[in-house]
């Protein structure tokens, strides 16, 4: 059910606030972000977006189910999140980014996001309301990407991105950085900087990304209100959680198989829907034991490191 204009204007207003805040503490001073900063803010977000889902609970313009909803989308969304930080790591070690000025990229980078799910999400849900029949799509599509999860092995390179190598062909790119600048001027000519390509690659992979998270939400409800608020949620909340686990993402070397069980039972349940309904109570049971296995078996069962030769 699409919720009344007040509820979108407020909820966007206090997103762009907090955006806005972002940018001038990031343009006040670029530095490289702690784990305690990471963490306080990570834990902050967690808190505002536990917050909003209790405030769904208590007004009487939602009910008990759309808050439920609510819950699941964005523990689903902030849980497939995850394998994106491990594209946005490779990302800035390839393109050597300095640890002070990744924050400022994943800001502009958050967003993009926004602006690109936003349109992806309205139209998806548009198309979902006039043509039920395209949630079978969506179903298929995510039982591909299970599978394609499980057996990439291949390490992508940024520089092979079709976005990237258009972008290097229409602009002149220095060949060094100038700072948290996108744009530099040398001998009086405006070039683009490296780190202009660093945050089209990262706008790329979670475009790309998107195409998997947000068909998977609608599986959970097509109310385009709790899809668009559970989605904002989690990618407000990525920046800081890819600073807290930038260095330990290894260790849950198990994930991905946590997250493509996942992607396989939700691509599942978007198949059987036009014969019986998955309540969403078990949904968020088997996303629930999926992500909690896959993380314990992780710290288990180490990842084997390669042994050098001697």
């Amino acid at each position: 059910m699409l919720q009344g204009i007040g509820f979108w204007i407020g909820f966007n207003a206090f997103i762009l606030l907090m955006l806005g805040l972002d940018l001038i503490i990031f343009n006040r001073k670029p530095h490289q972000i702690s784990l305690r900063e990471a963490a306080g803010w990570s834990i902050f977000w967690i808190a505002i977006s536990l917050l909003f889902n209790l405030g769904l609970y208590l007004h009487p313009a939602f009910t008990s189910e759309q808050a439920l909803q609510f819950f699941t989308g964005y523990l689903l969304e902030k849980s497939l999140s995850v394998d994106n930080l491990f594209v946005f790591i490779m990302i800035f070690s390839y393109f050597k980014v300095e640890a002070r000025y990744q924050h400022g990229v994943l800001v502009w980078g958050i967003i993009g996001a926004i602006i690109m799910r936003s349109i992806m999400i309205i139209l998806g849900g548009t198309l979902i309301h006039q043509y039920h029949w395209i949630l079978y799509i969506f179903g298929a599509f995510l039982i591909y990407t299970s599978y394609r999860m499980l057996i990439s092995r291949e390490e992508k390179h940024p520089e092979k991105n079709f976005v990237v190598r258009f972008i290097r062909r229409i602009l002149p790119i220095s060949d060094t950085y100038d700072g948290r600048r996108f744009f530099t001027r040398q001998n009086g000519r405006l070039l683009a900087t490296p780190l202009l390509l660093v945050l089209v690659t990262i706008e790329v992979s979670d475009v790309v990304f998107a195409f998997d998270s947000i068909p998977a939400i609608f599986a959970i409800t097509d109310d385009v209100f709790i899809v668009y608020t559970s989605n904002i949620f989690a990618i407000l909340g990525m920046r800081a959680l890819y600073f807290v686990l930038a260095d330990i993402l290894e260790i849950f070397h198990f994930l991905k198989y946590g997250l493509a069980l996942i992607l396989f039972f939700i691509g599942i349940k978007l198949l059987c829907s036009g014969f019986f309904e998955v309540p969403v109570l078990l949904s968020l049971l088997i996303i629930f034991v999926a992500l909690g296995v896959s993380v314990l078996a992780s710290l288990i069962w180490k990842k084997k490191q390669p042994t050098l030769p001697s």
